[in-house]
């Protein structure tokens, strides 16, 4: 039997239709195992925690240099946020089924720009990232870009 079961093998390896096909499917399969991976998906939850604060806020603060500098007067920009808490997930008692996600809270902005020493522009910028982000303007820091 175990005779027969070689010959058999043997002959399937030796087509190359059947060997392109095999070859296709491995290379499918790890495609897919490297997307999993990159994509986050089926990792814990505190590894998801640290990548999307890292994200979240990374993305507000592109965001914000793009409209500070547009303002008249504020120049070139950067744009540093602080994060209160991480990300916090909320699930169904007993579950692993995530009923919401709460996003951090931002504890303050640092706003370095070349027209922070002007008064009418530290003004704008303050105004814009307060209204933008729903936070007080105690927790927001103009100041000039060094030169």
């Amino acid at each position: 039997m175990n005779e027969k079961i070689r010959e058999q093998m043997s002959s399937l390896l030796q087509n190359s239709r059947l060997r392109r096909l095999a070859v296709a499917a491995g290379i499918i399969g790890t495609a897919l195992i490297v997307v999993s991976n990159l994509s986050g998906f089926g990792t814990d939850r505190e590894g998801d925690d640290r990548i999307s604060v890292t994200t979240y806020s990374e993305q507000i603060e592109g965001d914000l240099e793009k409209t500070i500098g547009a303002i008249q007067g504020a120049g070139k920009t950067q744009v540093l946020l602080t994060m209160e808490n991480g990300v916090e997930s909320v699930y169904l008692k007993d579950s692993a089924t995530k009923t919401k996600e709460i996003q951090p809270r931002i504890r303050g902005v640092l706003v370095v720009c070349e027209g922070g020493d002007e008064p009418l522009v530290v003004e704008r910028v303050t105004e814009a990232v307060c209204k933008a982000l729903n936070i007080s303007t105690a927790k927001v820091c103009v100041t000039k870009l060094s030169e």
